[in-house]
């Protein structure tokens, strides 16, 4: 059985409980998932991965937190080329447009983004957010 790793940062816990949900959509499909704070893992674990996810709220001006989640996706960058990467996350104001960036980032890096924009709550995930994350999930267990 293959595993996908879903790997985020969370301040609040939002972001965090939105990563089970993506893991659900995964186990759900018949794959394995493993969620993990990028705290407890390297980027270089997911180098070899062919299908991955990456959770991250918005944080300051729109933008990914900058002591570990930024530093991570820009290890990440260096190796996304061809990969299926999974975006989500939360926001506590705005409209998305952290999401919007990072999205651009990673495809301009090579990655097949899926989730992004579709896989984003404002706050804490309400039914809707529930149901995009683990919609997100299976779409990895396809990829």
């Amino acid at each position: 059985m293959s595993e996908i790793i879903v790997a985020y940062w969370s301040g609040t816990g939002n972001t965090a409980a939105m990563a089970d949900y993506v893991g659900q959509g995964i186990e759900e499909s018949g794959k394995k998932a493993r969620v993990v704070s990028i705290s407890d893992i390297t980027p270089d674990s997911l180098k070899d991965a062919s299908v991955f996810a990456l959770g991250c709220p918005s944080m300051g001006a729109e933008q990914l937190e900058e002591g570990e989640m930024e530093p991570f996706v820009e290890a990440v960058k260096a190796f996304a080329a061809g990969k299926t990467i999974g975006l989500f996350g939360s926001y506590g104001w705005g409209d998305g447009e952290w999401m919007r960036i990072w999205e651009a980032d990673m495809k301009a890096a090579g990655a097949r983004v899926v989730g992004g924009e579709d896989a984003i709550c404002n706050e804490a995930p309400d039914e809707e957010a529930v149901e995009a994350c683990k919609e997100l999930g299976r779409d990895l267990a396809r990829a």
